[in-house]
């Protein structure tokens, strides 16, 4: 069910969820201080009560609403790369609801590069948790009709196109303790850790992850078809041709020899792929074969995000 700005503000307003767009992937949005609200959110989507929601504000000014101890460090990222594709997980405040963190000491903040969702969060006045807008472990949508695909008609959708940047958010948790201010890579994404590295003047925290943020399930981004990596188009080929009675889609990155099967040909670019990866992966999933073979990218930092997804989507 698709719905304009005013319906969708009126929808949040009243404790309802709404599927929006953002830069990255449509989100499963809720009044992230309506526990009534983000207890919808998992429900629809089947998430685990342990897995804490992602909160969307409209700018930096309405961080310390929910984190404590928005340090220099943690408020320089902010400025440099919000609006944009990073999320802030940061300790939260003691009002903040532990639906919304999961049960865990903190709050994962970040403010979309998406017009229509910035005027969405500015003119309801309301934070918005939101959650990939699909069924657990499932493939993200980046357009409209993914989520409705994948959530049905009945949940209601503000249609802003397709998303521009197609993978979700780099995390990031930045600490402050007694050695002083760091951070630590929980999600790959397109931001690179070169970049955040660049700003804040330090190297992640290489230490053992422990703080718990979206992303993270060892099977996740997964169409229905199960899917096969193959480090190159050779081996691809080799295996298409070795079971030919196996009704296979394949997804081939750049020019070259194409197997016996049908196939999709993305440009050999890492923002490219990044922007088509899910698209793709919903028509192929469509085609109802019994196997996806995936020519993957390149162990390379442009890369990461992309073979991190890939490889999640394997897992079964």
């Amino acid at each position: 069910m698709r719905v304009n700005l005013d319906e969708a503000i009126i929808k949040l307003q009243n404790g309802e969820v709404v599927a929006i767009p953002t830069e990255t992937v449509y989100g499963l949005a809720a009044d992230a201080s309506n526990d009534d609200a983000l207890r919808q959110i998992y429900a629809i989507k089947q998430r685990p009560a342990d897995n804490p929601l992602i909160v969307h504000i409209a700018d930096i000014n309405q961080v310390n609403n929910w984190a404590t101890g928005f340090t220099p460090l943690a408020q320089k990222l902010a400025q440099a790369f919000w609006p944009g594709p990073l999320t802030l997980v940061l300790l939260a405040k003691p009002h903040v609801s532990n639906i919304l963190r999961g049960n865990h000491p903190t709050v994962a903040l970040r403010v979309p590069n998406h017009a229509l969702t910035l005027q969405l969060l500015k003119q309801s006045g309301l934070a918005l948790a939101a959650p990939s807008a699909n069924k657990f472990t499932q493939l993200s949508p980046t357009t409209a009709a993914h989520v409705t695909a994948s959530l049905g008609d009945v949940v209601a959708v503000l249609d802003g196109g397709a998303c521009e940047v197609g993978i979700e958010s780099t995390i990031v948790a930045v600490t402050n303790n007694q050695n002083g201010e760091s951070w630590q890579l929980l999600r790959l994404g397109m931001l690179p850790e070169a970049n955040i590295h660049a700003v804040s003047g330090v190297p992640a925290t290489k230490t053992k992850q422990v703080i718990k943020a979206p992303g993270q399930h060892a099977q996740h981004y997964s169409p229905r078809t199960p899917i096969q990596l193959f480090t190159s188009r050779a081996e691809l080929i080799s295996h298409a041709n070795r079971h030919p009675n196996v009704r296979a889609v394949a997804l081939l990155l750049g020019a070259g020899a194409v197997p016996n099967c049908t196939y999709f040909v993305l440009n050999n670019n890492a923002t490219d792929v990044a922007y088509k990866l899910y698209d793709t992966l919903h028509k192929m999933d469509a085609l109802n074969a019994e196997q996806l073979l995936i020519e993957a990218p390149p162990n390379a930092t442009e890369w990461l995000a992309i073979l991190d997804r890939l490889t999640r989507a394997t897992h079964r």
